[in-house]
């Protein structure tokens, strides 16, 4: 049976917690390391874990098959929620935060050197007005999306 990415990866992380206590040393946990990301079978993986204590050898494991998920029912579309203001404080939160930063940064060097200098934070300014204005023309083409989608849904 072929090993998937999760089972390497299970094994790698057996392998370093190993490594963590001291039940292998640099070069054994890179050659076993070299080993389970090379691993194609289930086989491949066996061995590599069997004289740690605390882990199960895979043929005496209790892996079970996947079962397939059910069968997809057609569900009603989620409501789509109102988009309102509520993007306002996401957008201006972190980006706001910058900007508040950088108008401190430049009051305390107005401060130290006793007159007011160039004010720089301006130019922090305009990625955020290109943002407003890239949301706003998106606005009406991301509403026929919606309503396309919803169109499409509906047959």
């Amino acid at each position: 049976m072929r090993a998937g990415d999760a089972d390497r990866k299970a094994v790698a992380d057996q392998l370093k917690a190993a490594l963590d206590e001291g039940r292998l040393d640099l070069s054994e946990y890179d050659e076993r390391l070299q080993k389970t990301y090379g691993a194609k079978t289930f086989g491949d993986l066996t061995g590599l874990l069997d004289d740690l204590p605390g882990t199960v050898p895979l043929d005496r494991s209790q892996v079970q098959p996947a079962t397939p998920p059910p069968a997809a029912t057609a569900a009603p579309a989620p409501a789509e929620q109102p988009q309102g203001t509520n993007w306002l404080p996401r957008y201006l939160g972190p980006y706001g935060g910058v900007f508040v930063v950088c108008v401190l940064i430049w009051l305390i060097t107005s401060l130290s050197a006793g007159h007011l200098v160039y004010f720089w934070p301006v130019w922090m300014l305009i990625p955020l007005v290109l943002g407003f204005l890239g949301f706003w023309g998106n606005h009406g083409a991301r509403d026929a999306r919606r309503a396309a989608r919803r169109e499409r849904r509906g047959r």
